[in-house]
């Protein structure tokens, strides 16, 4: 192939164009992100999205979503509707150039919408391309009007009027097309999240979600919408104030700020949003806000002589124990983001804007709020000395290699040889046996094995010093070596990649779920940096009966039959119990070596949802638990979920 392109020559009968909607299903991964169930799902949010910008611009108060038996989904506003006259150049009707024409529609300009929470044209078009069908019904001028695509966004019914009509808004009805995506089963749970995050951000806007495949219905409406947001993120959680909502609704940039303090949380939790996009990497509103918030705690402890002549807090202390939500509304014309995902706001209005606004509005709370705002410069002082103490610690470990005295740290660590930190793996192993094992199996090198005596603490609502207490969770801390909690800093982790390597069951799950309470709770920022795994091992071994050279593994019960076919008879299935079954060689080929192992890299994409789920499923309420569990766990259905989380 290399030869035959060495003596091809590139002229112009080489350039191809592809007409209407033929890139986005050449490469669809460029326009929705991937072909998995993300992917799929972002059909959904564009939809939607335009949906929300009727809503966001004062047109509509009701969403409604339903997943339909077909494999359908359909979205439903009470906006304007979608225009339907002919375009004034194109010379077709406005629907339908919306729904075929990448970049087209009402949000290039401020003229339809004063904000919007994305490209309105380009949204709709790629949803069409990627359906099998898609079917929108416009209600409009007092007539409703209907249009069909098919087959990648070809019209296939034009645009017709079906009769008169006292509504007003746009239904949008799609199939995927089974042939762009790995999965078309649209989940509850996702589209119920994202929903649900909506209704928060867009306040006293009703969204009704809908699945006729299980007879679900659900309502999401906020009267005070971030509040009530703040409200969900801390409900197990001792406040130290309430929740305080500060907003702009007079300004060209529109801010919404709700803010609260928590006496025993020791992680900064500030989620921002420009047009009810997660801005996940933050931006220029993030950078005034902490300014803000950093100027106005100093100027209140210097102004009552508070730090006694101390040098000013810094940030960090000030964010400790805080949850933030910051909502802006910029029009078009100001708009900017870093980078094509939208994750970073760019716009340089937003940070003065935010940081004049909100330290106007938290230094008079301060001021009115003596009670409360001494409480807080204290607790920023607590954190300040436990800052300092902490880097000291570690300064004096580098130059004496005494252990903290304070500390009971177990002698299970196996350490990696290497220096070169930032490619050294730390593998926290269940139980003595699989320890050994992966001792065995290990590239000494880079490397190193944890393994953990019974199943760790529930660390969710205790502190750092009952978790230090805990021998396992002492040794981690110590191991990873960055600290722990408000002083943990992820550049000084002796390990770019920690791994949980637990047994495939019950058991190996939970110490999973206990793990991954303490990374959130005390080193958070390993997560979100993305240097957080769980290690996949197989289930199962196929061997060739009177060829043990004839082999192969599998993760779940596909990929066994997969492998018993490949096999042939006869063979031999050896069904992994637990980790310790496996010889170090095993272990290591299939769940260790980098070149063919299978990770999972742990993430946070919906923070509501994270916090939801440990209060719920490891805070103290089990009725709670309970109840959710019977709501949500359908334990005849356990191996499904097993192969869609691999």
């Amino acid at each position: 192939m290399a030869q035959d392109l060495k003596h091809h020559a590139y002229n112009e009968d080489d350039i191809d164009v592809l007409e209407g909607l033929q890139g986005v299903r050449k490469r669809p991964a460029m326009y929705i992100g991937s072909t998995n169930a993300m992917g799929l799902h972002h059909l959904v949010w564009e939809v939607v999205d335009n949906a929300v910008d009727e809503a966001l611009s004062g047109f509509g108060e009701l969403i409604t979503i339903t997943i339909h038996n077909d494999g359908s989904l359909s979205v439903q506003d009470e906006g304007r509707g979608i225009p339907t006259g002919i375009h004034k150049t194109a010379k077709v009707p406005a629907v339908e150039l919306i729904f075929t024409t990448l970049h087209s529609g009402g949000k290039f300009s401020d003229k339809a919408y004063s904000s919007s929470a994305g490209l309105h044209g380009v949204g709709a078009s790629v949803t069409n391309a990627l359906s099998e069908w898609l079917d929108v019904t416009i209600y409009r001028d007092g007539v409703v009007s209907h249009i069909k695509f098919a087959n990648g966004g070809h019209t296939v019914v034009p645009l017709e009027v079906l009769g008169k009509t006292n509504k007003h808004g746009t239904t949008v009805r799609f199939k995927p097309d089974a042939s762009m995506f790995t999965t078309v089963d649209f989940k509850w749970d996702t589209i119920y999240n994202h929903l649900q995050e909506s209704a928060f951000l867009l306040k006293k806007v009703r969204f009704i979600l809908k699945d006729e495949r299980a007879n679900l219905s659900q309502e999401f409406y906020y009267e005070n919408g971030l509040t009530q947001y703040v409200g969900v993120l801390n409900q197990n959680k001792e406040a130290m104030s309430p929740i305080l909502d500060f907003e702009d609704t007079t300004s060209e940039i529109k801010m919404e700020i709700a803010v609260q303090y928590c006496s025993q949380d020791y992680n900064e939790n500030i989620l921002s949003y420009v047009n009810n996009i997660r801005t996940k990497d933050g931006g220029t509103h993030e950078t005034g806000f902490r300014a803000a918030i950093t100027r106005a705690v100093n100027d209140f402890a210097n102004s009552n002589n508070l730090l006694k002549g101390k040098n000013n807090l810094d940030g960090s202390d000030i964010r400790e124990g805080l949850t933030a939500i910051i909502s802006l509304k910029i029009p078009e014309s100001k708009l900017e983001f870093e980078g094509q995902t939208k994750g970073k706001l760019g716009t340089p209005e937003a940070a003065n804007a935010v940081q004049n606004f909100f330290y106007t509005k938290f230094s008079y709370y301060l001021l009115e709020n003596k009670e409360f705002s001494n409480a807080l410069i204290k607790k920023c002082l607590d954190s300040q000395n436990a800052r300092i103490a902490a880097r000291k610690a570690r300064d004096d470990a580098r130059t004496t290699n005494k252990k903290k005295q304070d500390l009971i740290l177990s002698d299970k660590l196996t350490p990696a040889q290497s220096k070169d930190y930032k490619n050294n793996e730390l593998f926290i192993v269940e139980g003595d046996s699989a320890g050994g094992t992966a001792k065995a199996g290990r590239d000494r090198l880079h490397q190193a094995i944890l393994p953990l005596r019974g199943k760790p603490l529930n660390t969710d609502s205790i502190t750092i010093e009952q978790m230090l207490r805990n021998t396992e969770f002492a040794t981690l801390v110590s191991t990873i070596g960055a600290g722990v909690g408000q002083n943990f800093d992820v550049s000084e982790a002796k390990y770019g990649k920690i791994i949980i390597m637990t047994d495939a069951d019950t058991d190996g799950a939970h110490i999973q779920t206990l793990l991954l309470t303490f990374f959130y709770h005390f080193m958070r920022p390993l997560v979100t940096s993305g240097m957080v795994y769980i290690a996949v091992p197989p289930l199962y071994r196929v061997v060739k009966e009177n060829d043990s050279r004839k082999f192969m593994y599998a993760w779940d019960d596909k990929t066994l039959e997969e492998a018993k076919s490949v096999i042939g008879s006869p063979y031999r299935i050896n069904r992994y119990k637990g980790l310790g079954e496996m010889n170090a060689e095993q272990l290591k080929e299939t769940t260790m070596s980098p070149g063919s192992r299978t990770l999972i890299q742990v993430s946070i994409e919906d923070p509501l949802v994270v916090e939801q789920r440990i209060t719920v499923l490891m805070g103290k309420d089990t009725t709670v638990r309970k109840k959710w569990v019977e709501e949500n766990v359908n334990f005849n259905y356990v191996d499904t979920f097993v192969k869609e989380v691999k």
